[in-house]
């Protein structure tokens, strides 16, 4: 009624056509609507069955593991007395044999924490309080050297004072074995991707020298190697899938040095 009012009789077939056109003008609009929203849900159907969670799932099952083995050789049974300490220090040649870090960062994080914590001076605290035997031109670079090194006049005065009854040396790195496969990305008006697989597989291998500071002798030796093989799935983004033999040995040698030193698991 309202439309018919609006019109008066001479023009009301103009606006009863008028009227029509719109609403046909709105059915078509609405029918083009449907059809691009229902061409989006094919397509994201398409794409998911084509690239969906199962083939990650399976690639996340089937990748990023890594196998660590733990050795022990021990001569000694002394474990850590009340108010001692121990020193992690890691191999320092200054080249690409130098053991990471990282590595020694990740042995203090988890020896320091856990129900049976030990208490660790710092390297960089020990450096200093034995300077200049740790200096670049005169630091031990095997732990063959450390015998050598206690004997030096004022070493075991400087030691002593410190209560550090252990020292663990560090020697070794993680290098990568093997690699292969390739990724390939690309970038267009209509959006962009990556498709592929690449690999690579990483060993790392790992030895503690415990020294008894006390007793100026070696009390044994630990070593962890780790083996692994990290992915980079290409399924529109770049997935990776890492197996992180690094972490899996700190993680073996820091368990194991850990009853080593205290007698005591975590």
């Amino acid at each position: 009624m309202i439309q018919n009012r609006l019109c008066n009789r001479r023009y009301s077939w103009k606006c009863v056509s008028d009227f029509g056109r719109a609403a046909t003008a709105r059915r078509k609009i609405g029918v083009l609507a449907m059809s691009w929203k229902a061409g989006l849900r094919v397509a994201a159907r398409r794409v998911t069955g084509a690239f969906g969670l199962v083939p990650v799932v399976l690639l996340l099952l089937l990748g990023g593991c890594a196998t660590t083995r733990v050795e022990q050789s021990r001569q000694t049974n002394a474990v850590l007395g009340t108010g001692e300490a121990m020193v992690i220090l890691g191999r320092a040649t200054y080249n690409d044999r130098e053991t990471e870090e990282s590595f020694t960062d990740c042995l203090a994080d988890i020896l320091s924490q856990g129900s049976n914590p030990i208490r660790l001076v710092s390297e960089d605290q020990f450096k200093d309080d034995l300077y200049p035997w740790f200096e670049a031109r005169t630091a031990p670079t095997n732990a063959n050297d450390l015998g050598r090194l206690f004997a030096e006049a004022g070493v075991q005065a400087q030691i002593d004072q410190s209560s550090i009854r252990y020292l663990a040396w560090i020697e070794g790195d993680t290098v990568t074995v093997d690699k292969g496969g390739s990724m390939s990305c690309a970038v267009s008006t209509f959006g962009g991707g990556c498709f592929g697989m690449s690999y690579w597989e990483q060993d790392a291998s790992y030895e503690a020298s415990i020294w008894d500071l006390k007793n100026l002798s070696a009390s044994g030796q630990i070593s962890a190697d780790s083996n692994g093989t990290s992915y980079l799935a290409g399924l529109v983004l770049p997935i990776p899938i890492l197996a992180r033999p690094g972490n899996a040995a700190c993680k073996g040698l820091a368990a194991q040095l850990r009853v080593f030193i205290t007698g005591v698991d975590d």
